[in-house]
């Protein structure tokens, strides 16, 4: 008779650090932290140094991964319900309640005094109100009670680009605060093609994610013109921020894929044409302040 070998001390330790680390939900905070550096570019019309943009970019990571781990530690009644999160770490049993926490809150203070110690103090308290807002305005009030929970709740997401911004300049002006609408309005078509694949789902713990408590071709309606109104922000970045010829022309192109995928949902809102919007949404944000960067890396003779 076969028996299961129990994992070698060393593999259970891997194991181990692995479930913390995906209690900060590591694929969220790398497309958090795209919009961080590129917008860190634009500050500084150039490079800025590296030991600030790693400093900015590690502290963000402890912020972010610190708001989601306490999103894990909140929701960790649903999660062991719905098929696309009963994995998650403390969902499944992996880690207790109390250590899920407790590893939360102490990297989210480390994040606060790491960022006010090494960047500024704005940007720290940019990063602490973030993880707030998507805490309590987003998981604790918004998520179980308003189908427009990932509208307002997206502001935490947008938070990253403030905090690039004042890392480099110690202040805030017109053109992060139009970067940040632009991420603002990107996530909730972002979002709701993936809430279309996974409506059964959120329908099955109650939360009003709008695909479930609306028709899909309302959702379908609504991802259309929130990608219209994210176009046009894009696009108005560029007086606003003096952003060159590279950056105008990757935002005409980017938005306008983006528009005839929304166009795409609109004829058919079947799960696979959602996730094509999904995915696509997740390249658009990356191309798009890739171009940012480079326009004015060039435009700086870098």
């Amino acid at each position: 008779m076969l028996t299961a070998r129990p994992l070698p001390l060393t593999s259970k330790l891997l194991s181990h650090i692995g479930d913390y680390v995906a209690l900060t939900k590591p694929r969220i905070i790398e497309l958090l932290l795209v919009t961080t550096v590129p917008t860190m570019i634009v500050a500084q019309r150039g490079l800025p140094p590296v030991w600030l943009m790693v400093c900015t970019v590690v502290g963000g990571t402890l912020a972010a991964g610190g708001a989601n781990a306490i999103n894990m530690y909140v929701d960790r009644d649903i999660d062991k319900v719905m098929a696309r999160t009963r994995n998650r770490p403390i969902a499944s049993g992996r880690i207790s309640p109390r250590a899920g926490l407790t590893f939360a809150v102490t990297i989210e203070v480390a994040a606060f005094a790491f960022l006010w110690a090494t960047v500024n103090l704005l940007s720290a308290v940019l990063a602490v109100a973030a993880c707030l807002f998507y805490v309590f305005v987003y998981t604790l009030w918004l998520k179980r009670t308003s189908s427009r929970n990932i509208v307002i709740g997206g502001a935490a997401g947008a938070a990253p680009v403030l905090i690039g911004w004042s890392a480099v300049t110690g202040s805030l002006s017109w053109a992060p605060v139009v970067l940040f609408a632009v991420i603002f309005y990107w996530t909730p078509p972002h979002f709701w093609a993936l809430a279309i694949r996974y409506r059964d789902d959120y329908a099955k713990v109650d939360v009003p994610m709008l695909p479930v408590v609306a028709s899909l071709r309302t959702t379908a309606t609504r991802i259309l013109g929130y990608t219209l109104l994210l176009w046009a922000l894009s696009l108005l970045f560029a007086p606003v921020a003096g952003m060159g010829h590279l950056y105008v022309g990757a935002a005409l192109v980017l938005g306008a894929v983006f528009t005839w995928y929304a166009v795409r949902l609109l004829r058919d809102t079947s799960s696979a044409t959602a996730m094509r919007v999904f995915t696509w949404s997740i390249t658009y944000v990356t191309l798009l302040f890739g171009a940012m960067a480079l326009d004015q890396l060039l435009r700086s003779g870098f």
